[in-house]
């Protein structure tokens, strides 16, 4: 391994296994974050909530399966089949699981900023600028917390269009909304 081989592994937020299982798809990277956000889902559920066809939803459903990211939720029978993360809470005894699929998630948030920014010039004019921003900011843990909620409520306005597309007004598409609040240790 030569040494900047050696320099990325070793900054490389995602485990090895891990970036092995990176969808390549956006529509995995978005079946992904409804899991994460509802907990479990059956394709016809996705294909509302993502403006996709139920057919397109399980195929991709099935393919994150397929490589170990999510599995079948407990049900009843029946024809649906609702789907959750494979590090759902009932998989709480294997630790390294819950921070394999944090680190996961930064990843595809990582990936999905890049993939943007390489082809942002692919998208209508209005839409070929982003409101990225960063800061640092002098907190107390519970000020961290109020500004976490704060930006939670903020976001929450918006939310009812994800369960409702006839409450999105036109012209709307699908925008990540990425925050990060952690302290810098030793600086």
């Amino acid at each position: 391994m030569s040494d900047e081989n050696r320099q990325a592994a070793s900054t490389d937020p995602l485990p090895h296994r891990a970036r092995q299982q990176l969808p390549d798809h956006p529509v995995r990277v978005a079946l992904l974050d409804l899991l994460a956000e509802v907990g479990t889902v059956t394709s016809t559920q996705a294909a509302a909530r993502l403006g996709r066809s139920s057919g397109l939803c399980s195929f991709h459903l099935r393919q994150l399966a397929r490589h170990g990211l999510i599995e079948e939720a407990p049900h009843n029978g029946g024809r649906a089949r609702p789907w959750q993360l494979r590090w759902a809470p009932s998989h709480q005894s294997d630790r390294e699981a819950p921070e394999e699929f944090a680190a996961l998630a930064r990843g595809l948030e990582d990936e999905s900023y890049q993939h943007w920014l390489a082809h942002r010039d692919q998208a209508p004019s209005e839409w070929q600028h982003d409101e990225s921003f960063s800061a640092v900011v002098h907190l107390t843990p519970a000020e961290m917390t109020e500004l976490a909620t704060s930006i939670r409520c903020l976001l929450a306005g918006y939310r009812e269009r994800d369960q409702q597309p006839a409450a999105r007004p036109p012209g709307t598409v699908a925008v990540a909304a990425v925050t990060r609040l952690f302290p810098l240790l030793g600086q």
